[in-house]
């Protein structure tokens, strides 16, 4: 049966969620505890267990959903609206400028490499994140096929996918090197590529 909190119960539990968050992407789940998540969000004992009653596992899960809806909303609300080169152009400069000044502490670090390698649940959550991601690019890809600005023969589906995974590889070799010149050159990349197949014939 669901609980349904109130409005301060609701924040209570978002304060905890933030902090563990915040911890994790510190500590990496190995070396956190309970009581590291705790005492970062401020909170005590009793409220951790009140929202939490399964304990550790469930929050790794909350913290999880938490990431990945940060990883979108870092991008909004230019992903949303991909229907011109320009829009495109300001995507790819938050998404840029969003991870050189995460560095370590980015959402999608703590997802990947911490939390969705030791949480039961967390790999069903990563599996949607880059589903609504991708559905997003393909919007976009989309918006411009209807405007006349790419080739008939693009692959909607496909270019979204290859621009998607374009992202994850710059993301991971920035998280190794704390460089980010692979993400800036995947994301110019293939939208250039893009941009090269209007006016061409199918």
């Amino acid at each position: 049966m669901t609980t349904v909190l109130t409005p301060k119960g609701q924040a209570t539990r978002a304060r905890i969620v933030a902090g563990a968050a915040e911890v994790l992407r510190e500590q990496g789940v190995a070396l956190t505890t309970l009581d590291d998540m705790r005492n970062r969000s401020g909170t005590s004992k009793s409220q951790l267990f009140h929202y939490f009653p399964r304990g550790k596992d469930q929050l790794l899960l909350a913290v999880a959903q938490h990431e990945a809806d940060r990883v979108l909303d870092d991008q909004q609300p230019y992903l949303g609206c991909l229907d011109s080169w320009q829009a495109w152009y300001r995507w790819r400069d938050v998404v840029v400028q969003r991870y050189e000044v995460q560095g370590d502490q980015c959402p999608m670090g703590s997802l990947f490499q911490h939390i969705g390698r030791s949480t039961p649940g967390a790999r069903a959550i990563v599996v949607e994140l880059m589903r609504q991601w991708q559905q997003s690019l393909a919007a976009g890809v989309q918006a411009l096929h209807n405007r006349g600005l790419i080739g008939t023969q693009v692959d909607v589906e496909q270019a979204a996918a290859a621009l998607l995974a374009g992202i994850q590889g710059g993301v991971s070799l920035l998280l190794s090197t704390g460089q980010s010149v692979q993400l800036r050159a995947a994301l110019d990349f293939w939208i250039m590529q893009l941009r090269s197949t209007a006016g061409a014939s199918a």
